[in-house]
């Protein structure tokens, strides 16, 4: 059920940047742009912040890999915004749609590297049973993963199972071809503040 508050729970100032972004961008202001004008004391400034973080900060993950985790951990909770929108970044990302597809499609056949495939699998299992054991953290560092990558990758997954769980609440709309294009390129840009 879509929340009244994400079309109409905002101060007048708030409106008219809305109505800026749409008439410069052409494409409607994304829900998860929206709900962090709506509490940006409570929720918006601090998940601005930690998500940024964890996607743009320093990482031996790149970029469209941590792109990936994100609609990955979006597919295991079947968030459609979110598989959307970081599926849409990460192709833009990698430069390479057919590799994200296949990830979102069978991880165990994709043309992605163990490292990574290993990752997902743990971001998965965590996701779907919200624990991993000591033994699953040592598939993933055996697999080649660093202990600084699984921290990094595991705030990836944080960041996104909460958000996730925002954009169900709060009935995020799915936006068109265009709309996810569109918010890759601002994310690939400016990042998550």
């Amino acid at each position: 059920m879509r929340l009244d508050v994400l079309d109409n729970g905002y101060p007048r100032r708030t409106k008219l940047l809305f109505a800026l972004i749409r008439l410069v961008s052409r494409q409607p202001v994304p829900d998860a742009a929206r709900i962090v004008f709506y509490r940006p004391d409570f929720y918006g400034d601090r998940a601005k912040e930690f998500t940024h973080e964890a996607m743009r900060g320093p990482s031996d993950w790149s970029v469209a890999d941590r792109e990936l985790m994100a609609a990955y951990v979006s597919k295991v909770n079947e968030s459609s915004f979110c598989v959307g929108a970081h599926s849409a970044t990460s192709r833009l990302a990698y430069q390479d749609g057919p590799r994200v597809a296949a990830v979102l499609a069978d991880l165990e056949s994709a043309p992605v590297e163990e490292p990574l495939r290993s990752t997902l699998r743990m971001l998965g299992k965590l996701t779907r049973e919200g624990t991993v054991t000591a033994d699953d953290m040592r598939v993933v560092l055996s697999a080649g993963a660093s202990p600084q990558q699984v921290e990094d990758a595991l705030a990836v997954c944080a960041a996104f199972n909460i958000t996730d769980r925002l954009a169900d609440a709060f009935g995020f709309e799915v936006l068109s071809p265009e709309g996810f294009e569109a918010g890759a390129r601002y994310l690939l840009k400016r990042g998550y503040r």
